[in-house]
């Protein structure tokens, strides 16, 4: 998609340089695990059996074993884009809208990502920042969608010399 040179130094990318359309195939993978369910779940105060409770997932549940908490499944998602779009260039998320877990996901599941795009606009109040609009997805092994949404962050241009 661009340079590195033409990156930040912890290799985000700056406003400008994103554009509209094109398409990033994050390098991250990542094998999820049930340790990383119990350990979501714990953090979050979350005491939903259908992540922490496999007994009840056998007997009481269409799937018969634990999903993946949907909230580490949307982190792990935009988390695996930072390092290849915004690490250093981001000064803050502006929100999610149209968060989607079409498909279930679950311990020995491995996840990659891909985020296009949508849109990007210069700061009306800012002038050395944007707004970028992204739409990440996230894919298990077998290429079923498992996440989506639209994210949109308030990103550094290029500082001037």
């Amino acid at each position: 998609m661009i340079d590195d040179s033409r990156r930040h130094k912890r290799g985000g990318i700056y406003f400008e340089d994103f554009v509209v359309g094109a398409v990033i195939e994050h390098k991250l993978t990542r094998t999820v695990t049930q340790m990383d369910n119990m350990l979501f779940s714990n953090m979050t105060l979350n005491p939903q059996p259908l992540h922490i409770d496999a007994h009840f997932c056998e007997t009481e549940t269409e799937w018969g074993k634990p999903l993946m908490n949907s909230l580490f499944t949307l982190g792990l998602m935009i988390g695996m884009s930072v390092n290849d779009l915004t690490v250093g260039t981001t000064i803050a998320n502006l929100g999610m809208t149209d968060v989607r877990f079409p498909a279930p996901l679950f311990e020995g599941d491995t996840v990659h990502a891909a985020t296009e795009i949508l849109e990007k606009r210069e700061s009306k109040s800012r002038p050395n920042a944007g707004i970028v609009t992204f739409h990440h997805r996230a894919y298990k092994q077998d290429g079923t969608l498992v996440a989506e949404c639209r994210r949109q962050a308030f990103m550094l241009k290029r500082p001037t010399a």
